[in-house]
C-alpha cells in the first residue's frame, strides 16, 4: 500500500476567515469529510463495491478494482458507471454497499459544537444514500445539526462533480451559491460550487495517509477553486465561528 505525506494545515488567518461572513448555507459532504479518512469507514465501502463489481462481472480481483477505480474517476462514482455499462439496480447496489460498520466512527463533540456555533442552516451533501448518512451523523453526535441531506437518490444518481447535481442541490433547497460555503475532501468536487460563487474548503487527512483510490485524489488543492486547505475540520470550523463573531 502506498503512502503519501501531507504537511501539517496551520490555522487561518482570522482576516481571510472573513470570507465566510454573509454565508447563510453550510453544506459539508459526508464521506472523509466530516469523519476522517483515518477512521476507515469509506475503506469498507470501498471493499464492498469491490466485491459487487467482482461479483456482477465474475471478473478477478485485480480487474474488479481497475473496473471500479475507472467508473470511479470517469463518472464520479462506481455506481453510475455500472448504470450505465451494465444497468444495475441501484438500490441494490447502495443497500449492498452500505451493509458495513459504522462503529468505527466516533463520537466528534468538538465538531458537533462548532457546526452549531455557525449562522445559518447546514446540509450533507453526499453522493452516498441518506441512509449511511443518517448512520454516520448519529455516530458523530449530530443529531439537530443538519436542516437536510441531500443523497444520491435526491441528486437522481447523478454524483458530484456534475453540475446539475448541484444546480438541483440549490434549487431544492432555495440556497444562493453567493451565500454558500462548501466543505469538500475531492478539489474536483469544489471545481462547480467555486464557479457558481460559493466559498470552498478542502478537507485533507492529516499526516500520512494510505492511497487505496489514487493520487489523482488528491490533486488540486493549491488550484484557484480551492479557497481554504484544512487538516482539522473541528478547528478550522472554530476558527469561522470565531471570525465572524457567533
Amino acid at each position: 500500500m502506498k503512502h503519501l505525506t501531507v504537511e501539517a494545515v496551520a490555522p487561518h488567518d482570522k482576516r481571510a476567515l472573513g470570507a465566510f461572513r454573509g454565508v447563510e448555507a453550510w453544506i459539508f459532504d459526508l464521506d472523509n469529510t466530516l469523519y476522517p479518512r483515518s477512521a476507515n469507514v469509506f475503506r469498507q465501502v470501498d471493499r464492498r463495491i469491490r466485491a459487487y463489481v467482482r461479483r456482477l462481472l465474475s471478473v478477478t480481483e485485480a480487474e474488479a478494482e481497475r473496473i471500479q477505480k475507472s467508473y470511479y474517476r470517469k463518472h464520479g462514482t462506481t455506481l453510475r458507471g455500472l448504470m450505465l455499462s451494465h444497468n444495475v439496480d441501484p438500490d441494490e447496489f447502495l443497500e449492498y454497499v452500505h451493509d458495513i460498520d459504522h462503529t468505527a466512527v466516533k463520537p466528534d463533540p468538538a465538531l458537533a459544537a462548532a457546526i452549531l456555533r455557525l449562522p445559518g442552516k447546514k446540509y450533507i451533501f453526499t453522493n452516498g444514500s441518506r441512509l449511511h448518512a443518517e448512520k454516520v451523523a448519529e455516530r458523530l453526535g449530530f443529531t439537530d445539526h443538519f436542516e437536510d441531506i441531500f443523497d444520491i437518490v435526491a441528486a437522481n444518481l447523478v454524483p458530484k462533480p456534475h453540475k446539475e447535481t448541484y444546480d438541483r442541490f440549490l434549487k431544492r433547497f432555495g440556497v444562493a451559491p453567493e451565500s454558500a460555503a462548501m466543505f469538500e475532501d475531492l478539489a474536483r468536487n469544489l471545481m462547480v460550487p467555486k464557479s457558481v460563487g460559493m466559498v470552498t474548503a478542502l478537507v485533507v487527512p492529516r499526516g500520512t495517509r494510505e492511497v487505496f483510490h489514487g493520487e489523482w485524489e488528491y490533486e488540486g488543492r493549491d488550484d484557484d477553486h480551492v479557497d481554504f486547505v484544512t487538516d482539522d475540520l473541528a478547528r478550522f470550523v472554530a476558527e469561522i465561528a470565531d471570525a465572524i463573531g457567533v
